[in-house]
């Protein structure tokens, strides 16, 4: 009996965890030739204060939730006008509170949020300013339109152009 219900609490917390996680999304496109593939967890607003308080300022983040965000490119490109090799690549952002944001394409692309983030494995930083407006993007989004990669949550939309 307390074998089962040890197994009873396991599969509980299981379930329970994995029902707390954010879907996991992905856009797709191609710009300029190349194809564009950005697979992501798309985490929800739920009507807390996202830049500045969930995600911090001037600290690195996943870009998303759960796994990291992948970006992958079949062919090289230019992003913001400077050159990154086709492959995939772990994509983080940097948000500050004022200026510039900070995107960065990372040769890893297996980990987990930004705890195994090195600088030194970046491919690609690029500086991207970012539109605040007043309208909420409730659940993260990545899309591909036919300049380049486009983000938005909550009141932030950044535009990444690819040629």
């Amino acid at each position: 009996m307390k074998t089962f219900n040890l197994l009873l609490a396991f599969f509980f917390v299981v379930s329970v965890s994995c029902a707390q996680q954010s879907p996991r999304l992905e856009a797709k496109g191609t710009v300029n030739g190349a194809q564009i593939v950005i697979d992501y967890g798309a985490p929800s607003v739920k009507g807390r204060a996202v830049w500045g308080n969930l995600e911090k300022y001037g600290v690195v983040w996943r870009a998303g939730a759960n796994e990291n965000t992948t970006v992958t490119f079949d062919k090289d490109v230019k992003i913001n006008g400077k050159s990154l090799a086709a492959g995939k690549y772990g994509f983080f952002i940097i948000p500050n509170e004022t200026g510039d944001w900070v995107a960065i394409f990372n040769k890893k692309n297996d980990g987990w949020g930004a705890y195994s983030y090195t600088e030194a494995e970046d491919a690609l930083r690029v500086n991207v300013k970012p539109d605040m407006g007043t309208d909420i993007q409730e659940q993260l989004m990545y899309a591909v339109d036919n300049s380049g990669i486009v983000f938005a949550w909550e009141k932030a939309r950044l535009h990444l152009s690819v040629e």
